[in-house]
């Protein structure tokens, strides 16, 4: 039977909002190495705890300093491992991921006359009776392949991705690879092997050998998951990490650079020449030095307890100084070297004559507490995503009226809030210069002022580019006490 649609009398719709936009995470390392487990192609992967053993092993650079980062209490939950072309690499071509009854011996075993077709470096090679019916294991499978393909290349089975891989002899930007393809004649091993177009990675080539800070431009481009950065090689030259540096201190995404020095100069109070020496004259704000004799990776427990904070919890904020390094060995120093270091600005993980051993003094290049650094770029990125929110999910718009510019001003306060809350703003007495309604030397009863000037005092040019007053913040930072002076007056 016909009958009549309800929404001609009652007619409801569902709008939803746009998905807000989140912020960034501020507690995510990038640790940088040089080892071929990752191609340049990729550029970087994210790793849980525990999970980069399965793919570098226990003894390769980019573990060691990772597991020094998650080795830290408590634990940080994610760190990316990057890839440097410290020397010139080779074209790679990796194949599908294959299922447990893709790799069932029985699949190759039944191919006795076997070809396909593959080029590498520009030469088409044509492999052909292949004979797998002797193998025993996958990796026997992938030694017969290396054989027909002779000089040209070499394949490999990779248990822990599941996958064979075909790479070239040759390096640099002529090093070059296809899919593989169907013979002509013979048993296709192609699809068998997971080397076919349609399944296959794409081919990587190969490329040239990197400067340190090409790579590190290469992966601030590619993405901004990550904050921090370390790299995993103990044989930097210093104007490798002064260029590094200079990047992060330029770079428009706001990021911190670690550096552990092992150069024992940064001890000599008379030394000029050293790294740390070098960074603090550079005053740069985004990049902290460590020294440690006996780890060339000890900033990465640095980067762990500094990146365990959670910004959006209650009194979360914290001093690095007097924090522990788990797996470090903490320096024995004489009052001079440990003032030589503080002098430069160089941290350190040092033994105290009561039986602790603390980070000391958790300072960036340029004196700046690392703390603060990284809560107030956690601020600047609250605040940013706080009022982008506002515009992006408004179904109607925020006017340009005095009642409009409120709602930022609210959004903005609500997030300062926050700042109080974790503890990296307080109550205080303001010292910076005077505006709106605030002067040198007033009291910030909440810790923080926020002024916008009236919308009819803006030109009319402002006015009609549809921009907001501009709106004035004044924060007062909590601090921390590091050092204490007690008195004690005794009378008899």
């Amino acid at each position: 039977m016909q009958t009549l649609a309800v929404s001609d009398v009652v007619n409801v719709q569902i709008v939803m909002s746009p998905k807000a936009a989140a912020t960034r995470n501020f507690g995510a390392l990038l640790v940088l190495g040089s080892s071929p487990v990752i191609d340049v192609s990729e550029g970087l992967r994210p790793y849980a705890p525990g999970g980069v053993v399965g793919d570098f092993g226990t003894a390769a650079p980019e573990y060691l300093a990772s597991n020094y980062f998650f080795s830290q209490s408590p634990q940080p939950s994610i760190v990316y491992i990057g890839r440097w072309a410290k020397t010139a690499t080779s074209a790679l071509l990796k194949g599908a991921v294959l299922s447990a009854s893709q790799q069932a011996i029985a699949n190759f075993t039944a191919i006795t006359a076997g070809g396909m077709k593959i080029t590498i470096d520009g030469t088409l090679k044509t492999l052909s009776a292949i004979d797998l019916s002797g193998v025993t294991n996958l990796n026997g499978v992938a030694s017969i392949i290396t054989t027909k393909l002779a000089s040209a290349g070499t394949c490999v089975w990779n248990a822990t991705q599941s996958r064979f891989e075909v790479t070239s002899s040759t390096t640099g930007a002529t090093s070059t690879i296809t899919y593989a393809e169907a013979p002509a004649s013979g048993v296709d091993v192609s699809a068998l092997l997971g080397l076919q177009t349609g399944f296959a990675s794409a081919p990587v080539n190969g490329v040239i050998a990197e400067a340190l800070v090409d790579a590190v431009a290469r992966l601030t481009g590619m993405s901004n998951d990550w904050y921090g950065l370390l790299v995993a090689d103990a044989s930097l030259a210093e104007a490798d990490v002064l260029a590094v540096a200079a990047l992060i201190e330029g770079s428009g995404q706001s990021r911190i650079f670690g550096y552990t020095t092992q150069n024992s100069l940064a001890l000599d109070p008379a030394d000029a020449t050293g790294i740390a020496s070098k960074l603090k004259a550079a005053n740069y704000k985004r990049t902290f030095s460590q020294f440690s004799s006996a780890t060339p990776y000890a900033a990465a427990s640095m980067f762990g307890r500094a990146f365990t904070v959670n910004f959006q919890g209650n009194n979360t904020a914290i001093t690095l100084k007097f924090k522990q390094e788990p797996g470090i060995t903490a320096e024995s120093l004489t009052e001079g070297q440990a003032a030589a270091l503080r002098s430069k600005n160089c941290n350190v993980f040092v033994n105290y004559n009561n039986d602790t051993a603390i980070i000391q003094e958790g300072v960036m290049c340029n004196g700046y507490f690392f703390d603060e650094v990284h809560g107030l770029d956690w601020l600047q990125n609250d605040l940013q995503t706080a009022v982008y929110n506002l515009l992006y999910t408004n179904q109607t718009k925020v006017p340009q009226t005095n009642p409009g510019i409120n709602q930022i001003v609210t959004t903005l306060e609500a997030r300062l809030d926050q700042s109080v809350t974790n503890g990296l703003v307080a109550p205080g007495q303001w010292g910076g210069p005077a505006f709106g309604a605030i002067t040198t030397g007033q009291f910030l009863t909440k810790g923080y002022y926020v002024y916008a000037a009236p919308v009819e005092s803006q030109s009319q040019a402002d006015r009609e580019a549809r921009k907001a007053p501009v709106i004035q913040i004044a924060v007062k930072l909590a601090g921390a006490v590091h050092f204490v002076d007690v008195i004690v007056n005794v009378n008899r």
